[in-house]
């Protein structure tokens, strides 16, 4: 493997606090690195580093000559205009090639992301659309290494398992910070955490999720052991020292010596050993009442697209239901509806009589701004009320990890991840029998994420989450409910349910609509009722040239990515065009197969 990067103790603080210090490491091609490390260590700021966005205080990093660099910043935003424009602004100057080339390049890397429509304006994309073309405009510019910034946030699970595959057949070398236990087990080669727990901020291991998992725990428990070691030869230094040894001797001056510094050790390592996590847990109330909330034949439409219908489900204590489905297929308007903003367009919802209902935003977006990190957390008073005690401020911040120095921060300037934990905070003051949390995960770190799972668990009202975190969801759910289909939305048992019922479907080639009856009324029964010999043999066949003439199609997209040569980009795209008539051709005459088989 060629290396990329090297970087050489570097240091880095932010207000006054240093986030790590003397950082040395490389990142070497074919490398698919998952970064990882508390709320505000500094990941962020780690990978603008690396993508010469931002210099370090100290230290340095030294690239590889010509290396080209990519950077998908956590939010995305773009211009009104087509996404045909958006990459071509995007592209570099210094890579030349004719009118005709560009455009087949660029019209290849939107069709590998899974864009059809090239002509809609980029400033309307939902925000996994907006996460594909920023992805696309880095692309443009055949990256070798990509750094890519928590891409998973607002993502639905669909895009999520997108971003998932296409990363693993990526033909250049990737960081990418996210907190998705699956996505990281399924996506990486090396797993890199940040965090002062590390003598040197960072452990690194070659391999898996799980492995690093594992390799960690060891670390750690070495880590404690050798604090166990000094800690009981720090006694026995401590003793001596209370002899009131003469130090006239120089042996006598160099054990004095040894012995501070014997306990500067052990406090260091006490330091590091240090674990903290946020105390999360919810308030609930204490109601024994067994339906909750009923929810009966739902059924909602926006601007005259139909997003659901025929929802029912009942709500009980411990009942945790998980809400999956793509984007815009009405998950969140579900649960508006159910935290009363909204009204259904048909069906009802009887609740409990004084049932207390608690809604997480996924925007978060309801705290005034201007505001300090005080303000946030208490609405700017002394103590707040949690499960009927008065707490002060200085203890209710320390809860979720922030130092009591820190109250007058502003708001705005805490890191996405802490700004979710003082959400979590409010959150947790309002007494509840349903909590509904709509994408509660995001910018999570994920020993936070562990505590929230365990409370939820613990939780003795009824929870109903949307969250792309399958790990989470896997965990914490005891129903799951699918939307996003033309029928009626379908509750699975538990998620590895729901997720066969998704690896099914797509095995299938997707059905056409089988004529009605009145269309066959209209225009008069087939003229055939059975395939020919030669017909069937067709149909029995067409399904395996279907599959085979898509991979072709994605060996021909992976390879125009690769080439540079204007020449050889123009033979293939051409290729590529080619053999996308080719498999329309399949796709149209495995309908007229259909037609006749049935």
């Amino acid at each position: 493997m060629t290396l990329l990067l090297s970087c050489r103790e570097i240091t880095q603080s932010f207000a006054g606090h240093t986030l790590f210090q003397k950082l040395s490491f490389g990142i070497f091609s074919k490398e698919r690195v998952g970064l990882i490390g508390p709320n505000g260590s500094g990941k962020s700021t780690l990978l603008k580093i690396l993508a010469k966005l931002q210099m370090p205080e100290q230290g340095e990093v030294i690239f590889s000559r010509g290396l080209r660099i990519g950077y998908v910043a956590q939010e995305n935003e773009f211009c009104d205009q087509p996404l045909t424009e958006v990459l071509k602004e995007a592209k570099k100057k210094e890579n030349y090639l004719s009118a005709e080339e560009e455009e087949a390049h660029i019209h290849a890397i939107l069709s590998r992301l899974g864009f059809k429509d090239l002509d809609v304006s980029a400033q309307l994309l939902s925000g996994g659309w907006k996460k594909r073309l920023a992805i696309a405009c880095e692309l443009v510019n055949s990256p070798d290494l990509l750094f890519l910034d928590e891409p998973t946030n607002h993502l639905d699970l669909e895009g999520v398992i997108w971003l998932e595959t296409f990363l693993q057949t990526a033909n250049f070398a990737f960081v990418v910070i996210s907190h998705d236990r699956h996505f990281l087990e399924n996506s990486v080669n090396r797993m890199m955490e940040l965090n002062a727990s590390y003598p040197d901020y960072l452990f690194s291991v070659q391999g898996s999720y799980t492995l690093f998992l594992q390799k960690k725990a060891e670390f750690l428990a070495g880590q404690m052991q050798q604090e166990r070691s000094l800690s009981s030869k720090v006694r026995y230094e401590m003793q001596w020292l209370q002899q009131n040894p003469k130090a006239r001797t120089t042996k006598s001056r160099s054990r004095t010596q040894e012995a501070h510094q014997l306990i500067g050790n052990l406090g260091e390592l006490q330091e590091r050993n240090q674990v903290n996590f946020s105390q999360i847990d919810f308030s609930a109330t204490a109601r024994g009442t067994q339906k909750l909330l009923v929810a009966t034949n739902l059924t909602m439409s926006i601007a005259g697209q139909k997003l659901f219908s025929q929802v029912n489900f009942t709500l009980s204590p411990r009942v945790r239901l998980a809400i999956l489905g793509k984007n815009g297929s009405g998950k969140t308007t579900l649960l508006r509806i159910l935290a009363g903003e909204l009204a259904a367009d048909k069906g009802g919802i009887k609740c409990a009589e004084g049932i207390k209902i608690v809604y997480f935003d996924q925007h978060r977006d309801h705290l005034p701004k201007g505001i300090t990190l005080k303000d946030a957390l208490t609405m700017g008073q002394e103590n707040v009320l949690y499960q009927g005690r008065s707490v002060h401020v200085n203890a209710w911040c320390q809860r979720f990890l922030f130092s009591p120095g820190k109250l007058d921060l502003p708001f705005e300037r805490l890191s996405g991840g802490e700004k979710a934990r003082v959400h979590l905070a409010r959150l947790m003051l309002q007494p509840a029998d349903i909590l509904l949390l709509d994408e509660p995960t995001n910018d999570l770190d994920i020993p936070t994420l562990e505590i929230l799972e365990e409370s939820l668990l613990n939780f003795p009202g009824a929870v109903v989450v949307i969250s792309h975190d399958r790990y989470m969801i896997d965990r914490i759910s005891t129903a799951v409910l699918g939307l996003g289909k033309e029928s009626a939305p379908v509750l699975f048992a538990d998620y590895r349910q729901w997720e066969a019922a998704q690896v099914k479907e797509k095995r299938v080639v997707p059905e056409k609509k089988a004529r009605s009856k009145e269309s066959s009324e209209n225009f008069g029964p087939t003229m055939r009722k059975k395939m020919t010999y030669s017909e069937k043999k067709e149909w029995e066949q067409i399904e395996s040239k279907i599959e085979n003439c898509e991979k072709e199609i994605e060996q021909l997209q992976q390879e125009v990515e690769q080439l540079t040569d204007s020449n050889q980009l123009s033979t293939k795209c051409e290729q590529l065009a080619q053999k996308q008539k080719e498999l329309d051709h399949f796709y149209h005459r495995w309908e007229e197969l259909e037609k006749i088989n049935n």
